[in-house]
């Protein structure tokens, strides 16, 4: 068995302090053997820097995960290119920087393939994450059995279809985005671990990570507010994903929440 943590969305700096006060303890106390940190917000709560990155590698992830603000931050657009634990979706255009998905290895070596994929629903134009979860599963065939997939999507159902459509395909479908974790996670009936949404790693007492009070009166008066991020007391929010190395098959999904005064 091969056990990986997936901690969701990391929101700027109060993100960038819980992740780096929990995460090796988490590692350590589920005895992950591997992570994967979504990493698009971790910059000002918008794109990511080569400084923010490396802050999460030095709290312990193995590879960071891009979405709709992967190339936010001008730097990002080399730093990702050269970078290959970084992964901005796959079915971005063809010539975009970056690499969509790739293969690395566990504590315990064996081989763990990780895509990302992005929706095309309520978000910017993007190609079809059907086809390209079809190209890359089958460039993967052979090289590893565990397949852990993040789909960063708006939309509930355009994920959820993501998830049946790959189930017995891919050892896990993890939801991303919008930052609310979600209560469905289960193991689907072919085998692939499920959740709609991880959430994300950020100021609970806020709106997706931002202040409140500036997102509150957007919404009350419609009218240009500048959002700043929320400060206070955070959580790493995630999911621990227990999968067959040797079927790549999914045993079970659990939340895994932890506050900075926990």
């Amino acid at each position: 068995m091969v056990k990986i943590l997936f901690v969701g969305d990391v929101v700027g700096k109060a993100g960038r302090r819980a992740a780096g006060r929990l995460l090796a303890d988490l590692r350590s106390r589920f005895e992950a053997q591997f992570v994967i940190v979504n990493g698009e917000n971790v910059a000002g709560g918008l794109g990511i820097t080569k400084q923010t990155a490396t802050s999460l590698f030095d709290a312990g992830a193995d590879v960071l995960m891009l979405g709709n603000h992967a190339f936010a931050k001008r730097d990002a657009l080399d730093y990702v290119a050269q970078e290959p634990r970084i992964l901005r979706p796959a079915n971005f255009p063809p010539g975009v920087p970056g690499v969509g998905h790739g293969v690395f290895a566990a504590d315990d070596g064996s081989p763990v393939g990780v895509v990302n994929l992005i929706g095309r629903v309520f978000m910017d134009p993007a190609d079809c994450p059907f086809r390209a979860a079809d190209s890359v599963l089958a460039e993967l065939a052979g090289r590893a059995k565990t397949v852990m997939v993040e789909i960063h999507a708006e939309a509930t159902s355009e994920k959820v279809a993501i998830g049946w459509y790959l189930d017995g395909r891919a050892s896990a479908v993890i939801g991303t985005h919008t930052h609310v974790q979600t209560s469905d996670e289960r193991v689907l009936p072919g085998g692939t671990a499920y959740i709609t949404d991880v959430g994300m790693t950020g100021v609970l007492d806020s709106v997706l990570g931002m202040d409140k009070d500036a997102v509150i009166q957007k919404f009350k008066f419609k009218v240009p507010s500048k959002f700043a991020l929320a400060e206070g007391q955070a959580a790493v929010q995630s999911v621990l994903v227990e999968i067959d190395s040797g079927t790549g098959m999914a045993a079970s999904i659990q939340r895994v929440n932890v506050r900075e005064t926990d």
